[in-house]
């Protein structure tokens, strides 16, 4: 018995099975209920951490943070390409709408984290992060369910939004400290306004350089999605290298490759079956940095601070719905699609520990709320955008 256990514990053999799990369950969980994949994926990784190397590799096994930051990347970049900043210049309401739920959404959490007695460092913390809308998740589920309309690209510039305005205020908090902690201002100052400058920069410097070079080859549609996913991967492994943040650069060079005109076929949506099999390591890995002790010690302020930060995101999208060009029932369906939160939590955090901080293990509401949003925030976004009536498989049902 105890060969056979250590057999499965080695890294070669346990992801391979664990990967394999993840998907039978997906599929099959998703043909029975029609919960998303991506939720019972991220099931499968938290009920296999639980058995403390068992079945699969530790949890900071770097395999699996790699897999899964490339594939974030890949999801950030096309995430970035379907932004139209020319639609946020010609409706400012919208951008208005964004501003609006992140600020009242970082206020809420705050005054509740206070409320609830928790140090200021730690309320900051959790109020930043509770202002973003996880990208992955998002783009996972317009993609599986094939969505499409107004609330769709609402929701998508929204989570952008979101997305950018969390990492801002993250990194100055965590900024604040690095310079609290050591009194080293260039420290606190690498770790904030430098670092999101960089990684938007080398995005950009991405986004420029890669259609010209795609000119320079010729048109060559299929292998388009190669080169892109290459591009990503390089992009992730500079980012890292250099202590930037790879969410800011992914999402930089996608913007700018739509802002170069280059065009992405319908074929490349996903990035195929290499970003379908990169999407089963990201859930399952994310959930895997999730532990049962953590969830207990914050279930309580996680379910107060899920609920109000849900009420506030809607509330916040539906006042301006009006104002922005939508019904307010779109306008509330927009706000409840904004629910899921935990993969882009978990990466941002992971980010942390080059500074010597390991903030998931100070935030155990923030480990319940996003052990909440893995299972329940894709299952939401799936039903807010069909009742919208956008998902192409409720015509073909």
């Amino acid at each position: 018995m105890e060969s056979f256990e250590k057999l499965f514990v080695t890294t070669e053999l346990g992801w391979p099975l664990l990967l394999a799990l993840a998907w039978v369950v997906g599929e099959l969980g998703h043909r029975w209920t029609t919960l998303p994949r991506i939720s019972l994926y991220a099931l499968v990784g938290f009920v296999c951490a639980q058995l403390h190397g068992t079945l699969l590799p530790t949890v900071g096994d770097n395999t699996g943070m790699l897999l899964a930051n490339v594939s974030f990347g890949l999801i950030l970049f096309e995430f970035g390409y379907r932004i139209n900043l020319r639609w946020l210049r010609t409706n400012p309401w919208l951008g208005a709408t964004g501003l609006l739920e992140s600020a009242a959404t970082f206020l809420a959490v705050y005054a509740l984290s206070r409320a609830w007695g928790a140090p200021t460092l730690t309320a900051l913390l959790l109020a930043s992060l509770s202002m973003s809308t996880s990208p992955a998740a998002v783009m996972r589920v317009v993609n599986e369910q094939r969505c499409s309309g107004q609330v769709t690209e609402r929701l998508l510039h929204l989570a952008a939004l979101n997305c950018v305005l969390s990492v801002f205020v993250f990194k100055v908090v965590v900024g604040f400290w690095a310079f609290e902690s050591s009194g080293n201002v260039w420290q606190a100052m690498s770790s904030s306004a430098l670092v999101l400058v960089a990684s938007a920069a080398l995005g950009v410097v991405f986004g420029l350089g890669m259609p010209a070079l795609l000119r320079y080859l010729g048109p060559a549609s299929r292998d388009a999605t190669v080169a892109f996913a290459v591009a990503v991967i390089l992009l992730v492994g500079i980012t890292h290298a250099f202590k930037l943040s790879p969410l800011l650069a992914a999402l930089a060079f996608g913007l700018m490759a739509r802002h170069r005109r280059i065009v992405l076929t319908q074929t490349q949506r996903n990035f195929g079956a290499l970003g379908d099999l990169l999407a089963v390591a990201l859930f399952t890995y994310t959930a895997m940095t999730l532990e049962w002790n953590r969830v207990l010690a914050g279930l309580g302020l996680a379910l107060t601070l899920v609920v109000l930060r849900l009420l506030v995101k809607v509330a916040c999208v539906t006042a301006l719905a009006h104002a922005s060009g939508s019904s307010w029932r779109k306008g509330a369906l927009t706000g409840l699609a904004l629910t899921p939160i935990s993969v882009f939590v978990i990466l941002l955090l992971d980010q942390t520990r080059y500074l010597g901080i390991d903030l998931l293990d100070q935030l155990a509401p923030l480990a319940a709320a996003t052990l909440l949003l893995e299972f329940i925030g894709p299952a939401v976004t799936q039903r807010a955008l069909r009742s919208a009536g956008e998902c192409r498989d409720m015509e073909e049902a």
